[in-house]
């Protein structure tokens, strides 16, 4: 058995540190977590009954927790502890599951709650931070002239940005996203501006680093929602798993030296408005406005507020558009580990890594403007923002204690402080589970949606094979003469020169039986090689090798694809290449082509044959599996497999064939003369037709 490097696919170019690394950082990583102080604090001061309920140790309580928060989950969670859980410079639940998966196979249960959590929240995020954005435009003046003045016509331009934002996935953002790190540093750069400019007028609540505001506040009777205003802090902190997912994208390294800043900038903006509300917390004016007065906007100053609206808009859309972005690749690793079905993917562009699914595009689209219609304003939208992503980090901790007991890390302190980490977002998640009544429900759904497509493709698929009976499966060894004698066999026409079947190799030699029936039974198939290709996607994301074996011919060929979850399955480019290497090392014969457009080409024409199961009905199992293995073959019939593996210009086959499961007893038929008196003693219902031929 021989394998080979199919190429050289080398990791981001950006993921060493440097200048180019920080930027593309700040504008891939933090969209999500650094367009948060557009309404955390406005969240909090809502929640709480308004601006007129303000009190000095409440706004320093709230900045404690919110700095206590971000120190304790994202930094030393996610920055020092979960970024070194790579798997070969990626991030992310999916990644972190390949890690882990040997040690137990319950582990795929996290990981399929965890995706699908992440999914769900990300289908939110474009929705509240574009809303929270434009709100900022509202009564805002511009060339003497307030373009929006109602809450409706936020909702008109929020709807037609999202369109927008969507409908230009298709063409690729390679232009944008090159914009995107310059803005973010813009934007966070004045976020820390504003906040120093507003800290200016009192320093002195630069005192709310003090973990003794935050204790204080949760025990306080001026905080009216006691524990549960955990719910608001705690929207502070929601790009950090984000942050850990986009590690492949840019490397560590860039975020180590970036997050510090960000961190700084964040903390300055909290700080900034909190010396701005207690500064005009009895301001009555500001008062009358209610829940529309948001702190971020009216703590900038006049000369500087429509500069800051816009800038907030772009940093929304960046958000908008990281995570949209991030769900694909979600999507796409979770594919390609085999929890979730195959989806027709398209490359727009040569900018490595970025992959546009239709499919994922129109649902989080739909979903998106489906979201801003219901809730109509982004406090409403942030009352129910949160619950899916503290149960994406729930999960995220115990893949992370597996990985840090299988680096062999010391047991008990691996274990006292993953149950730190667990207690805190048990807390953040009961917490944010009130949420669930002011409209979480809807993105909980949608995450039992998907953990439910996940469960059915991954243990459909489970059972279907250990309910498949080893009679079910035939050595090729044993067919070595029938396939030789059928290739030199000239009263069969030549079906093709390389017939491929995209299959399973079972103990190296064993195939379903389906298979060799599709090529000596059902149409016999006279090829000169016959080839049994089978994708085994790695751990390592970017692998790209193969292996082979020829059963000692020259016209049988088993060939095992390794390809990284990051990799794309361009089946018919790899087989030729197979097939070169294998013509150059002698392994099969040339396969000279007479009528050709190339030169000297030795390798022949290529016919792929993909079969699809039905299920039986002599199918023999419980009803329960018997609908779970339906559920995935419906499933399967909204996939392209041919698109899948890059086969759409090729020569596709699609065979049905009858999937029976389980033991199966046949009735035998006894022969009975044919007349009347033999079958007297054989009830019928209703009388017999003699003219009836059916």
């Amino acid at each position: 058995m021989e394998k080979m490097q199919l190429n050289s696919l080398k990791n981001n170019p950006h993921s060493k540190k440097s200048v180019a690394g920080f930027l593309i950082a700040l504008g891939i990583v933090y969209g999500d977590i650094g367009t948060s102080p557009l309404y955390v604090m406005h969240s909090l001061m809502v929640g709480n009954g308004g601006l007129g309920k303000m009190s000095t140790d409440f706004i320093l309580g709230s900045v404690s927790l919110i700095f206590w928060t971000l120190t304790l989950v994202t930094t030393i969670k996610y920055v020092l502890i979960a970024l070194r859980a790579d798997n070969r410079g990626e991030g992310g639940i999916f990644a972190l599951y390949t890690l882990v998966r040997k040690r137990a196979k319950w582990l795929i249960i996290p990981a399929m709650i965890g995706g699908a959590t992440f999914l769900a929240d990300g289908m939110m995020t474009p929705a509240v931070t574009v809303t929270a954005a434009i709100e900022g435009l509202k009564g805002i003046a511009i060339n003497n002239t307030i373009l929006i003045n109602t809450q409706n016509q936020v909702i008109i331009v929020t709807l037609i940005i999202l369109s927008t934002l969507f409908f230009i996935q298709r063409f690729g953002t390679q232009l944008i996203g090159r914009a995107f790190g310059p803005i973010m540093l813009v934007w966070f750069a004045f976020l820390g501006l504003i906040g120093i400019i507003n800290l200016s007028s009192d320093w002195t609540i630069i005192r709310a680093l003090n973990p003794y505001y935050a204790i204080a506040l949760l025990r306080s009777p001026m905080n009216i929602r006691g524990v549960f205003i955990l719910g608001s802090i705690f929207l502070a902190t929601t790009g950090a798993e984000a942050l850990y997912s986009d590690m492949g994208h840019v490397g560590r390294p860039n975020i180590y030296t970036s997050w510090p800043f960000v961190k700084i900038c964040l903390l300055l903006s909290y700080l900034g408005q909190a010396a701005w509300i207690i500064g005009v917390k009895d301001n009555a004016s500001l008062q009358n406005m209610g829940s529309a007065m948001n702190p971020f906007y009216q703590s900038i100053p006049a000369d500087f507020r429509l500069f800051g609206i816009f800038l907030s808009a772009m940093a929304a859309i960046i958000a908008s558009q990281a995570l949209i972005s991030g769900s694909y690749t979600l999507v796409s690793e979770a594919t390609k580990l085999r929890i979730f079905p195959r989806l027709k993917t398209y490359y727009p562009t040569n900018f490595k890594g970025q992959l546009y699914i239709p499919t994922v595009n129109s649902i989080i689209w739909v979903v998106c403007l489906f979201i801003v219609l219901f809730f109509k304003t982004s406090e409403n939208m942030s009352n129910a923002y949160g619950l899916e992503i503290t149960i994406t980090m729930l999960m995220t901790t115990i893949l992370l204690h597996q990985w840090l007991l299988m680096k062999r890390a010391n047991r008990f302190f691996t274990t006292i402080i993953i149950s730190f980490f667990f207690i805190i977002e048990s807390i953040f998640f009961v917490t944010n589970s009130s949420k669930f009544i002011h409209g979480a429900y809807i993105t909980m759904t949608i995450a039992a949606l998907l953990i439910a497509v996940m469960f059915i493709w991954r243990y459909g698929e489970r059972l279907k094979d250990d309910n498949t009976y080893r009679s079910h499966f035939v050595s090729l060894l044993a067919f070595k003469h029938q396939l030789n004698d059928l290739r030199k066999d000239p009263s069969y026409p030549l079906y093709t020169t390389n017939l491929v079947y995209l299959t399973k190799i079972h103990d190296g030699y064993r195939i379903k039986k389906n298979i060799l029936y599709s090529i000596l039974d059902k149409r016999p198939k006279r090829a000169q090689v016959y080839w049994f290709v089978t994708v085994n996607v790695t751990d390592e994301p970017y692998t790209a090798a193969y292996s082979v074996e020829t059963f000692d011919t020259d016209y049988m060929v088993s060939v095992q694809l390794y390809l990284g979850f990051r990799v794309d399955q361009k089946v018919n480019v790899y087989l030729r290449q197979v097939v070169n290497d294998m013509m150059s090392n002698g392994e099969i014969r040339p396969q000279p082509q007479k009528y050709t457009t190339i030169p000297d080409r030795d390798v022949g024409d290529f016919s792929f044959v993909i079969i699809k199961e039905v299920l039986s009905p002599d199918t023999k199992i419980s009803s329960v599996k018997k609908s779970v293995i339906h559920m995935r073959l419906v499933l399967q019939k909204f996939i392209s497999p041919a698109t899948w593996f890059g086969l759409s210009y090729s020569d596709v086959v699609e065979e049905r064939v009858p999937l029976v499961l389980g033991k199966v007893s046949l009735n035998r038929l006894r022969l009975v003369r044919k007349d009347r008196s033999a079958l007297k003693d054989i009830e019928v219902d209703g009388e017999i037709d003699d003219d009836d031929d059916e």
